[in-house]
């Protein structure tokens, strides 16, 4: 997926370490599958008409269908095609990441953390999650606190402006990054990636009671009233 997974788990037991391998396992399987950087993953080879939808492994058509949804859900601003190109990136991880931590929760823990490329599912509490400034390298924006939290961000500090706009085709410059909370990142992620490429996210976000942090390209602040 072109990140790093961590894990943080507070309540070690005796199956952790075997549902530790599993979950590196199956996170490698979902790489092979939606990787776009993997010519040969099967993302890559039926966006290229090289392999039939009905020959995919299942998992590839239930997130194009959950895809489908999202873009129904957010007027378009979600997509599996950015840019006219087969790329599910924007569901795959968060799902990778929460589904991680369900693995974790059914082998007993119920205080851990798990992240994926700095989207984050957590589970017990509380935790303090450190929001990055997209204007600072190193630096914390803000903190948030809670439990059983979930916290997607999208931005433009770490690798430029590379969402885009579906309905424009340009990349979305209107924030220098966007920060959702929620009990599930699965969702979060997307929504966030969706949120990001509209030209006033804020009000979309405030309507859907989604608690969101903007930081503007110019550093200052905006949030939605649900907003810790």
């Amino acid at each position: 997926m072109g990140t790093v997974f961590s894990f943080t788990v507070r309540d070690p037991g005796p199956r952790t370490a075997a549902t530790l391998e599993r979950i590196v396992t199956r996170l490698h399987r979902i790489d092979e599958l939606f990787s776009t950087y993997r010519p040969e993953s099967e993302i890559s080879r039926l966006g290229r008409g090289e392999l039939p939808l009905t020959a995919c492994d299942p998992d590839v058509g239930w997130v194009l269908d959950r895809c489908a949804e999202l873009t129904a859900e957010t007027d378009g601003y979600f997509t599996a095609t950015p840019g006219g190109r087969l790329d599910p990136s924007g569901y795959v991880k968060g799902w990778a990441v929460e589904e991680a931590s369900r693995a974790l929760r059914d082998s007993g823990s119920g205080h851990h953390c798990v992240s994926g490329g700095g989207d984050v599912q957590t589970a017990g509490g509380p935790w303090r999650i450190g929001i990055a400034d997209p204007h600072r390298p190193g630096a914390v924006a803000r903190v948030v606190t809670g439990h059983d939290l979930a916290v997607a961000t999208s931005g433009t500090a770490e690798r430029g402006p590379h969402i885009l706009d579906p309905h424009t085709g340009r990349p979305a410059t209107t924030l220098a990054s966007l920060t959702l909370l929620g009990p599930h990142l699965t969702r979060l992620d997307a929504l966030t990636t969706a949120a990001f490429a509209m030209p006033t996210p804020l009000p979309w976000l405030t309507t859907h009671n989604i608690p969101a942090l903007a930081i503007h390209p110019d550093g200052h602040h905006e949030h939605t009233p649900t907003f810790p």
